[in-house]
């Protein structure tokens, strides 16, 4: 039987790579000369940070970020943005939280989803996973396309553990 599991988790590595890259660009770009415009990751609390002197910054700042990460296959289903708030005296702050795992939400999701497909396999939840089996790995291709592409799925869904 073929199977793979179901994880929702983001690449940190190419998440740090994104974020270099959007401190090289804040730094070549003329409208940010002189500016304290950051994107800053803290692993810890699972949090991007965002600074700039106002609020047209600070969303600049989130463009730029989006785009290095959409170069690096980094989906944008699984962070939740905050409102701008005010840093400092003069700074403003945007907060980006990640998510990852399944919480029980998702969980009652993803399994409404899965029998919503008419999927003719095997799917349970183990650690931070599920497991989904099936004697045809076009049918399990084809669940991975669907809970992807769903218009209420808000995870960052990946593959692991593929075997035929």
């Amino acid at each position: 039987m073929a199977s793979f599991d179901l994880v929702s988790k983001i690449d940190e590595m190419e998440l740090n790579n994104a974020l270099k890259n959007t401190e090289k660009v804040i730094a070549g770009r003329f409208d940010f000369k002189g500016s304290e415009a950051a994107a800053e990751y803290k692993e810890k609390e699972k949090v991007i940070e965002i600074r700039a002197e106002d609020e047209m910054k600070v969303r600049a700042v989130l463009d730029i970020l989006r785009t290095n990460m959409g170069k690096r296959g980094i989906g944008f289903r699984g962070m939740k943005e905050s409102e701008i708030l005010p840093w400092g005296t003069k700074n403003k702050k945007m907060t980006l939280s990640l998510t990852s795992g399944f919480d029980k939400d998702a969980q009652k999701l993803m399994n409404r989803l899965i029998k919503e497909s008419g999927f003719k396999g095997k799917s349970q939840y183990m650690d931070e996973k599920y497991r989904l089996e099936s004697k045809s790995i076009d049918e399990l291709q084809g669940l991975f396309q669907f809970l992807r592409t769903h218009k209420d799925m808000t995870l960052e869904l990946h593959m692991e553990n593929m075997k035929r």
